[in-house]
């Protein structure tokens, strides 16, 4: 083999789990997840976890970084890349090339192009400062910083303000001089097209909502867990939030997410464009051909 792991990537809804574990069960490998949700414990159907699709076969897939903090935690991307590198280091000091799966694309740069970077304390003074603007002023302002952030997924006043106190951090402070390993990764990105992806999407949510994605919520805030919390990791988690405390309709929720969905899915695919421009080349996969015939790609591009 001519690389130390498989990367696959794509967005929500292109199938991206299902051919990691496909391949990862041809290879005996294991899976290390790169999504920014399915870090939080029985936060199941609302971050589409999909835990079958690790059974193939005779074969059950070995996941890491799935079900790792509990809900309400404010889990981030520094504490992912020591978490990743931790899971990386087990499975290769084993003889097993990982295969790294996900669509969020800033945990899968900071790993693939090992970026260097600092737990960041809460800026009260700021928040302060911060407080009142809206959502739009706050994005405004975001865009004005230079530092490598996920802006692409700061849909709340929350997050938005968070986002900012991170990169007004990176201003005043040198990266520690950690160091992070080089790894030399194929990367397949899964190439879906728009209308599938659309049709896929509104497929999904309405069959997760049949399987009780509502409950799944209700539960959470019975927990103990406050519904802002919920409403920071965005879409299933704050429009079901804003539905089961009456805030909005059963049809306002449903519209209002499925289009949020479908936003997202674009935006992840501006950010892998953005890494391709930014030096990591993706080897696009048809979502649409055969599942062997999509494995077989693969394994022949590892050859290369």
């Amino acid at each position: 083999m001519n690389y130390e792991m498989i990367t696959i990537l794509g967005p929500t809804a292109s199938g991206k789990t299902s051919l990691a574990a496909a391949l990862a069960a041809r290879l005996k490998s294991e899976i290390i997840s790169a999504d920014s949700r399915q870090v939080y414990r029985r936060m199941d159907l609302g971050t589409g976890k999909d835990l079958a699709d690790y059974e193939v076969g005779t074969y059950r897939v070995p996941y890491h970084l799935i079900d790792i903090v509990e809900p309400g935690y404010k889990y981030n991307v520094f504490e992912y890349q020591r978490d990743f590198l931790s899971v990386y280091k087990d499975i290769t000091g084993r003889g097993i090339i990982p295969v790294l799966c996900g669509g969020t694309g800033m945990y899968l740069e900071a790993v693939l192009k090992g970026y260097r970077l600092l737990p960041v304390p809460e800026n009260q003074e700021l928040r302060t400062k911060l407080a009142g603007k809206s959502l739009e002023e706050l994005t405004a302002l975001l865009s004005t910083y230079k530092k490598l952030h996920n802006s692409t997924d700061v849909d709340t006043v929350k997050r938005a303000i968070r986002a900012i106190e991170i990169e007004e951090y990176y201003l005043t402070q040198s990266p520690e001089a950690r160091s992070f390993p080089e790894i030399k990764s194929l990367v397949v990105g899964v190439d879906i097209d728009r209308d599938l992806r659309r049709e896929k999407i509104t497929r999904r949510l309405k069959q997760r909502l049949d399987e009780g994605m509502v409950n799944e919520v209700r539960k959470l805030l019975d927990e103990g867990i406050a519904p802002e919390d919920l409403i920071y990791y965005g879409l299933e988690y704050k429009f079901l939030t804003l539905y089961v405390t009456g805030e909005i309709t059963y049809d306002e929720m449903f519209h209002g997410l499925e289009t949020a969905i479908h936003q997202f899915a674009k935006r992840q695919m501006t950010w892998f464009r953005g890494m391709e421009r930014r030096g990591i080349t993706i080897h696009w996969i048809d979502a649409t051909l055969p599942m062997e015939e999509k494995v077989a790609k693969i394994m022949d591009l590892m050859k290369v």
